[in-house]
């Protein structure tokens, strides 16, 4: 079986086709207990994030891969891009740094994979090959980050949001910002908020703990998602990043809050996928949205900054490549080796305790010992024996050469059952 890797991310699809193929909260276990219980799969992972939804796999082939993934989600096949084997093992790599990510170097994705191995290995979909490669995956992120400055200041989605809230028409030390939801983003935001000395923080949570917890860190306020309606429009500024499968600030809720306003404009950050915000929300006057994928434009400074650094990190994920690679195909090579000894051990094993139960029997000990002897020989040369002699058969030449050299012969030994001496007159029985 290979490793494969299918998936789309914000390179190849726009967010609308990203956020049918977003696997989240319980739909993500289902999912892989779905794709675990196809025949033609191993063991399977999944990394869904805002920017990317990705399938890693030990399958036979990609096909039944790809039938899987436009089952959850029809109509992508023209968006996949698939890896095999190393170059499977590259992507992982360049993921899990942050090399394949919108803001070039960014962090969160590292522990994103993490979370996605341990939901994978949570629910049984992980076996030793995808695990290990994880783990490696977890060190080569490591060193690149120790190694290079591609974590140097590092920049998230969230961050470039408050970077553009604050180069656009309003301070934020003269703004009430507003943010829906209580997950890593939207912890991020609020911290970069804190730090910009934003005048007022509303933070709106269907679970309104989650949301008090946050406020208390940042000096907010914590409000029910309920209430959303009522406090929009004191908003300036708004970062949305929930799990919901559909918008939850509509065109209807911000033609409303404008009215509010009297008009005075509203800035409108998306960062969720599936989408938060409708995208209708746009063509109102006064009101500017932006979604993940108009991020892509305002970064485009921050990766010509880490281009240098990138190249290093680049330079270590080909070495740590080409080393697993090695470490696997030096694995394959080794497990008939394992298999042998296997067979020997479990052999002997077997065969000790038999002679070991005859002698609490009471059966001598001489005879016991020749039995197991005679058990031991004949069960580890019974499969050799009987594949060179199939060989003999059908005209293998290669096994029987493996033999010579597995088995050379000993000079003055050959075997007793053809070990005949030459009988000479007077060593002859006298004739009757």
């Amino acid at each position: 079986m290979s490793l494969w890797v299918l998936g789309l991310n914000h390179q190849t699809a726009p967010v609308d086709l990203r956020e049918r193929a977003a696997f989240d909260g319980e739909a993500l276990p289902r999912a892989l207990a779905s794709l675990r219980a196809l025949p033609e799969v191993a063991e399977a992972a999944l990394l869904s994030t805002c920017n990317r939804t990705e399938l890693y796999a030990v399958a036979e082939d990609a096909a039944s891969l790809t039938r899987w993934l436009d089952a959850q989600a029809p109509g992508l096949q023209a968006y996949l891009y698939q890896h095999q084997d190393s170059e499977a093992v590259r992507h992982l790599f360049r993921v899990a740094t942050g090399l394949d990510s919108m803001v070039l170097g960014e962090p969160q994705i590292l522990g994103q994979v993490k979370d996605a191995w341990a939901v994978a290995r949570q629910y049984g979909a992980l076996g030793n090959r995808l695990d290990r490669l994880f783990q490696q995956t977890f060190s080569v992120a490591k060193r690149a980050r120790t190694d290079t400055r591609i974590g140097a200041n590092p920049v998230s989605v969230a961050s470039t949001a408050v970077r553009l809230a604050q180069e656009s028409f309003t301070r934020l030390d003269e703004s009430t910002v507003l943010l829906i939801g209580a997950g890593e983003t939207i912890e991020l935001a609020a911290a970069h908020l804190s730090e910009g000395k934003v005048k007022r923080l509303l933070i709106a949570n269907r679970t309104l703990a989650h949301a008090q917890a946050l406020a208390s860190q940042h000096g907010g306020y914590a409000l029910p998602l309920d209430e959303l309606a009522r406090h929009l429009a004191e908003a300036d500024v708004v970062f949305s990043a929930t799990a919901a499968r559909e918008p939850i600030v509509g065109k209807r809720l911000v033609e409303d809050a404008l009215r509010a306003r009297r008009r005075k404009p509203v800035l409108l950050f998306d960062l969720a996928v599936p989408r938060d915000i409708d995208p209708a929300v746009a063509e109102l006057d006064d009101a500017y949205l932006y979604t993940v994928d108009d991020l892509e434009r305002a970064v485009e400074d921050n990766r010509r900054s880490r281009r240098e650094a990138a190249t290093a990190a680049e330079a270590i994920i080909e070495l740590q490549v080409a080393r697993y690679m090695e470490s696997q195909q030096a694995s394959a090579h080794h497990a008939p080796l394992k298999r042998l000894r296997a067979f020997g051990d479990g052999t002997r094993d077997e065969l000790l305790a038999k002679a070991r139960a005859q002698l609490l029997n009471g059966r001598p000990a001489e005879e016991v010992l020749e039995q197991l002897a005679h058990g031991l020989t004949n069960r580890l040369l019974h499969p050799p024996t009987a594949a060179l002699r199939e060989a003999a058969l059908s005209g293998d030449a290669e096994l029987a050469r493996a033999a010579d050299r597995l088995f050379p012969e000993k000079p003055g030994y050959s075997h007793p059952a053809t070990n005949h001496p030459t009988v000479t007159p007077n060593d002859a029985d006298p004739a009757p």
